[in-house]
């Protein structure tokens, strides 16, 4: 018979980044995000409303973005936010805009495992 040790765990609380980012660097940005853990990324094509002279003043170029929906641990998210803006201003025709939004619950601990992607929860 094996025992169970009791084992202390506080989990990272998890937040979700939306992301509108130009549809032709939608994968840079995927694979970016995907870098910090993100193991949970929805896209949803979306277009600006913006017209052409609000685009040109703003310099930007194309209206077809896309809307990512990424989940991260809340540890990385200074990180996270630093390096999109960083990106958003230097990588070419690659501006965009990001918030982030607190999780406040999550149903089960192997979501929550999918989640955070973290495979050192022990399973019960």
């Amino acid at each position: 018979m094996s025992q169970h040790k009791n084992i202390n765990y506080s989990p990272d609380k998890l937040e979700v980044i939306i992301s509108v980012v130009p549809k032709k660097k939608g994968t840079f940005y995927k694979d970016y995000l995907q870098s910090f853990g993100a193991n949970f990324q929805l896209s949803i094509l979306a277009q600006g409303t913006a017209d052409e002279d609000i685009l040109g003043y703003l310099g930007v170029e194309q209206s077809d973005k896309l809307v990512l929906l990424s989940v991260v641990k809340a540890s990385v998210m200074d990180a996270v936010m630093e390096g999109l803006e960083e990106k958003f201003r230097t990588i070419k025709n690659g501006k965009g805009v990001a918030v982030a939004v607190p999780m406040t619950s999550v149903i089960g601990k192997l979501v929550y495992a999918f989640l955070s992607d973290d495979r050192n929860i022990v399973r019960s």
